[in-house]
């Protein structure tokens, strides 16, 4: 029997949060600002999205809209902030102008939530070389922090579509990348949480290639992004996906 799929919602609110669980899902993204894609919510609705569940929460850390980091200083500051508030769990991803991923800014947000574990968002499916970027980030824990110490671990998940127009282009590749994982080849061994143009038809061909985790932002909603979080929408993706 295969294992439960993951399915993560992204939350806006308390009221986005505690209809995503009622509906069945196992972990939540926290975000503000979904016509940038995604910024980093302010630390007070963490607090309430926190107070409001008790499932996994992945808090977003992005300050504008693209895959640059722009102020790392201000990135780790919010990372400090949401950290001080109990926040353990995060999403992020930065590229180079060339496409590769910025790994000065990684590691310096890495360092600011040591311990916690992240995920690697879908600047992956704006890479220059995906199978680089994998490789690059896998050396993060090799990485010698202050003193000589290890650095900070890499991510343990990536969100990707497989490609930047979404998962109808990228099938191919996430069930490629998840056939690698398999193998336990380097830079491989996160999980893929698929996301990103999703819909419930793609899912009998990702889970019967082994895939078994997914996201969903818009899907979760049946007025778009001005409306709330339907559980009943929640609760089609989480039967779907159990009997997938």
């Amino acid at each position: 029997m295969s294992k439960r799929a993951l399915l993560e919602v992204i939350a806006l609110d308390p009221q986005d949060a505690v209809a995503a669980q009622a509906g069945g899902a196992d972990r939540l993204e926290l975000a503000t600002d979904m016509a940038a894609d995604g910024l980093t919510p302010p630390r007070a609705v963490f607090a309430a999205i926190r107070a409001a569940v008790d499932i996994p929460l992945r808090v977003m850390l992005r300050r504008a809209d693209g895959f640059a980091a722009g102020d790392v200083d201000a990135l780790c500051a919010d990372a400090a902030a949401l950290r001080a508030e109990g926040a353990d769990e995060f999403v992020l991803g930065f590229l180079a102008p060339d496409g590769s991923p910025d790994l000065r800014a990684v590691r310096a947000v890495a360092e600011v939530i040591d311990g916690c574990r992240w995920t690697f968002h879908r600047a992956i499916d704006r890479a220059a070389d995906r199978d680089a970027l994998r490789k690059e980030l896998a050396t993060l824990p090799e990485t010698p922090g202050p003193g000589g110490a290890p650095g900070p671990a890499g991510p343990d998940t990536f969100l990707t579509a497989g490609s930047a127009c979404g998962v109808d282009d990228g099938l191919a590749t996430l069930l490629a990348e998840q056939s690698r994982a398999a193998t336990g080849e380097p830079g491989y061994t996160p999980q893929i949480l698929v996301g990103g143009g999703l819909t419930l038809a793609h899912l009998p061909t990702l889970r019967a290639g082994g895939l078994d985790a997914f996201h969903i932002g818009g899907a979760a909603r049946p007025n778009g992004w001005s409306g709330p979080v339907d559980a009943a929408a929640v609760q089609e993706w989480r039967t779907a996906l159990d009997g997938a």
